[in-house]
């Protein structure tokens, strides 16, 4: 075990940030280190301290991953909450253009979705090869993902850089109910 992983910022009286994390024995890397652990690992209460000691919500790890895109992915609503209520941005991309929202349409999170689109993630941000959420709430047969993602505005009809889009791709897994619902949406949206 190190030294890191055996000591609990939480016993301490204030967090170490910047100067006072060399002095207390953390470096600022093993700071930030424990912030991304608990977000990846849902401990809201952690995030709630780091937060208010100053840490940065929108902060980058491996991969360009930021703690609200690896809570979300990881269903850990409560964190989600937390760093959210902390200043975390909601549309901020990873190192492929996903977001927090496009993670968890993958997945079919729906509370987490809707935890997102209320804090005003953007239902039709593109990866970095134009996929969006209703695109992988489709490709992954997330149904009800995708119902939600179009109540919240998602547009069906958005091409990623094959060409395709959520309809062609519902069409392709043979999904006629989901691809006869987008575009009735298209219709009305006309």
């Amino acid at each position: 075990m190190t030294e890191v992983s055996s000591q609990d910022p939480r016993l301490q009286d204030s967090m170490p940030a910047g100067a006072e994390a060399a002095a207390s024995g953390f470096t600022q890397q093993q700071i930030e280190a424990l912030f991304i652990n608990a977000a990846r690992e849902g401990d809201a209460e952690l995030l709630a301290s780091f937060l208010e000691a100053g840490m940065d919500p929108n902060l980058r790890a491996e991969k360009g991953y930021t703690p609200l895109i690896l809570a979300a992915y990881n269903g850990n609503i409560d964190a989600v909450s937390a760093l959210l209520k902390g200043g975390a941005k909601p549309d901020l991309q990873d190192e492929k253009g996903a977001t927090a929202l496009a993670g968890v349409a993958f997945k079919g999170n729906l509370p987490i979705a809707r935890l997102l689109l209320e804090a005003g993630a953007g239902v039709d941000v593109p990866n970095s090869v134009g996929r969006t959420p209703l695109m992988f709430a489709v490709m992954f047969g997330r149904d009800d993902m995708a119902k939600l993602l179009l109540k919240a505005g998602a547009c069906p009809t958005r091409r990623d850089g094959e060409g395709l889009n959520a309809q062609d791709l519902a069409r392709r897994q043979g999904n006629t109910v989901l691809a006869g619902l987008m575009k009735q949406e298209t219709r009305a949206a006309s």
